[in-house]
């Protein structure tokens, strides 16, 4: 992680500085010519760099640097997560770049005492909001330092912004409220639509023109056609065909066998807890007992399929991976079962094996803990693509079942009000 640490320094520095001094030379213009959005705490290093740069290389004053540097710099947070919220050793920036602690703690000081004035005799507040975290070792918190350096702090939900003023930066929001908004993540029907689904890309636009590939508004046009027989056997045939594409590309890829005329039923997401891939596979396990207990239950064949990686160091992610690929095994070897229920975990997920995913997908679990998701981008992928959504009311999700109505999705569980106002009570146990 110190390695880590100066990369980021040096990769900041070179991309602050390179592309601002090609042809200019007064710094006050810097604002008006260069946007710098810090996408979530990673690149938090930008706020002492850039104002190491203004002033030891460019000698402006503490003032000026300071506030050029806050107009030109943005902040995106991604995740309510307090672990996700970096926290990185003093010690490494004394051994690694001892410039840029000595402008952390001159911005800090300055800082909390603006703090003091505004609300005299609150330690405790200046503790919480302080850049400089104690405890059996002193750290950098990265979020604050991202919200005190910058102009702006966006979450990228309606809900996520919301829990991230009133909950997770609670006292900087109320410090600096104007600076905090929503920008709801997006995803491009370019890439996840036109390119990722041809034939369902062609059937669109024959119905209702181009203009949708620019102008994502435009489907609304297809309201009408939802009880067209015409077009719906060519939807039907749109997925069919991506099924079949995604059967043959996964038999080739990887050696497994799925049967694109069963329901794929996808949950894929970035393993954790409260993205809760546990509990979707304990609701496999129920059918699977209902089955072998009714081999006459009528229930449509249905392929479970996963995807994710789990953080080096979080063993119970890999405990929940090797669960769902026994669980796998154990359907696999049932002769009875196995037509009726399978169970697919697809290894090395990444954006080429979601391109062939995604168009295949009858149903796109979207069951995080409610308040803890902060958007979701393949709830979005899935959607364009004729999944249907199986989901809890948590990230975008909210705004899509809001766009396309409610009476479209499959929703179910707890409010995030309700799952903070359940923390007194609840035991998982």
């Amino acid at each position: 992680m110190p390695l880590q640490l100066l990369r980021v320094g040096i990769c900041v520095s070179a991309t602050l500085v390179r592309r601002f001094r090609r042809g200019n030379a007064d710094w006050s213009a810097l604002p008006d010519k260069a946007a710098i959005q810090l996408n979530d705490t990673h690149p938090a290093m930008a706020v002492p760099e850039l104002m190491r740069i203004l002033l030891d290389e460019a000698h402006l004053g503490w003032h000026q640097a300071w506030d050029l540097s806050q107009r030109t710099l943005a902040y995106t947070n991604h995740t309510l997560l307090p672990e996700a919220l970096e926290k990185w050793p003093i010690a490494w920036f004394e051994m690694l770049l001892p410039r840029h602690l000595e402008i952390i703690f001159e911005i800090n000081r300055r800082f909390v005492d603006a703090v003091r004035t505004h609300f005299p005799g609150d330690e405790g507040r200046v503790a919480r909001v302080s850049l400089i975290g104690e405890g059996p070792t002193q750290h950098v918190r990265m979020a604050n330092l991202a919200i005190v350096g910058s102009h702006s702090t966006n979450g990228v939900a309606a809900i996520h912004s919301q829990l991230l003023r009133t909950t997770t930066v609670k006292d900087l929001a109320e410090m600096f409220p104007e600076r905090f908004s929503n920008k709801t993540n997006g995803v491009t029907p370019r890439r996840w639509l036109r390119l990722a689904n041809p034939t369902l890309a062609h059937t669109i636009t024959e119905a209702i023109g181009d203009g949708w590939i620019t102008d994502l508004t435009e489907l609304r046009q297809l309201r009408p056609l939802a009880d067209d027989p015409e077009f719906r056997i060519a939807f039907r045939e749109a997925k069919r065909q991506a099924k079949a594409k995604f059967a043959d590309w996964i038999r080739m890829s990887s050696g497994q066998t799925v049967d694109p005329d069963t329901i794929f039923d996808c949950h894929i997401k970035r393993i954790h807890e409260y993205k809760r891939q546990l509990l979707n596979a304990l609701r496999i396990v129920v059918l699977y007992n209902r089955l072998r207990a009714n081999p006459n239950l009528q229930v449509a064949p249905r392929t479970f399929i996963f995807g994710g990686k789990a953080a080096p160091a979080y063993h119970l992610a890999k405990v929940v991976i090797k669960f769902i690929n026994n669980l796998a095994s154990i359907i696999e070897s049932d002769p009875g079962l196995r037509r009726q229920i399978k169970v697919v975990f697809l290894p090395e997920y990444d954006v080429t094996l979601a391109q062939q995913l995604i168009p295949a997908s009858d149903v796109s679990n979207q069951i995080s803990t409610a308040g803890y998701e902060a958007s979701g981008t393949s709830n979005m992928k899935f959607m364009m693509n004729g999944a249907l959504t199986l989901g809890t009311r948590d990230g975008a999700t909210i705004e899509m079942a809001e766009e396309a109505g409610e009476e479209n999705f499959f929703l179910f569980g707890l409010t995030a009000e309700q799952v903070a106002n359940s923390r007194g009570w609840y035991n998982p146990h």
